[in-house]
């Protein structure tokens, strides 16, 4: 999810910047449960303090980076899912819950971070976000008898460097491509590069923000996430979890959100693979369906998250930025499946 929100309904009754205006909130339908919930979730810990010490370098420290040549998901007969959003903390608020408890049944699982999240800032709050999807994944891996430590490496796809972390049964491949604004338009920092424009055929390439790659179009980044993914694979075992593309099913999202979806639409086009799309900023509009647990579970993971995020810079809270949409998406998981043919 892109760090800054543009004017729009679905956000008009957000702006809180802290839970100590709890009296004032509990109008917001959802909030007094996320209040309750974020003060008692991971043995005590709310948003007003740290989360434990993180098991990875925190930002400013360099991982170790081997190159080394992917392994292509499809090779395992393992039930491997792929997960491929926009920014760093997508995945958390719009289908966290429905990740974790798959990281926590065995299944293969590996993330794809399209853009940086850069918001156009400079590497120091766009890595720092990296380190909150990695102790979001931390966090969903909890429980497994396996490692949970961080590991990173550069690996390559189509001869593209890509930044690639793993933790326990899961790989996480970070792009970094630029955030384009809500709206698609990009950042004067990265010269208004966005995904809407790669697609739409408004720009000839686009780089990734840190020089590590560059790709001369859409069908060049396509391919390369297929490859990933693996090319030509007809496997019943792979799901794709994404954004959902339809402006009607999932109207109002960020465009970073929906290209990451027409993305996987795109690459099915040629790829058998079981698809599940997930809503995004409409989440906020629709119905709470959640049960306690599964509420904990999302609550645990954008926590996660977030508290990277604050201990860098308290500024860079997502949650206090407007705390009732979030409050709002904790409560809710909407996505529609796109069986395998």
């Amino acid at each position: 999810m892109g760090a800054r929100f543009d004017a729009h309904p679905l956000f008009a009754f957000g702006g809180r910047t802290s839970l100590a205006d709890k009296e004032q909130l509990d109008h917001v339908p959802g909030v007094r449960l996320f209040t309750v919930i974020g003060l008692l979730v991971l043995n005590g810990w709310g948003w007003q303090q740290p989360l434990p010490v993180s098991r990875f370098p925190l930002p400013g420290t360099r991982y170790p980076s081997p190159e080394n040549k992917v392994s292509y998901v499809s090779n395992s007969t393992v039930p491997t899912d792929i997960i491929v959003v926009a920014h760093q903390d997508d995945w958390q608020l719009f289908m966290g819950d429905v990740v974790a408890g798959r990281i926590r049944s065995g299944a293969r699982t590996v993330f794809i971070y399209l853009t940086a999240g850069d918001d156009g800032r400079d590497s120091l709050y766009w890595t720092t976000r990296e380190h909150g999807a990695l102790e979001s994944t931390r966090i969903a891996a909890a429980g497994l008898t396996i490692d949970t430590a961080v590991t990173c490496s550069t690996a390559k796809a189509l001869e593209h460097a890509i930044r690639k972390c793993t933790i326990a049964n899961t790989e996480s491949y970070f792009f970094r491509l630029p955030d384009g604004r809500r709206d698609g338009r990009g950042f004067a920092r990265h010269s208004y590069q966005s995904l809407r424009k790669l697609r739409a055929k408004r720009m000839t390439s686009m780089s990734a923000v840190d020089g590590s790659a560059a790709y001369n179009s859409w069908a060049d980044l396509v391919a390369t996430v297929t490859a990933l993914i693996g090319e030509g694979s007809m496997d019943r075992t792979v799901t794709i979890f994404t954004s959902d593309p339809s402006v009607v099913v999932n109207p109002h999202d960020h465009f970073d959100h929906r290209m990451s979806g027409l993305l996987v639409a795109d690459s099915r086009r040629k790829n058998n693979w079981n698809v599940a799309y997930y809503t995004g900023y409409a989440l906020a509009s629709r119905a709470a369906n959640r049960s306690k647990d599964q509420t904990r579970q999302k609550v645990a993971l954008f926590q996660a998250y977030d508290g990277v995020m604050t201990r860098a810079n308290p500024k860079w809270s997502a949650y206090r930025e407007h705390p009732a949409f979030y409050a709002e998406c904790m409560l809710r998981t909407y996505g529609r499946k796109i069986p395998w043919r």
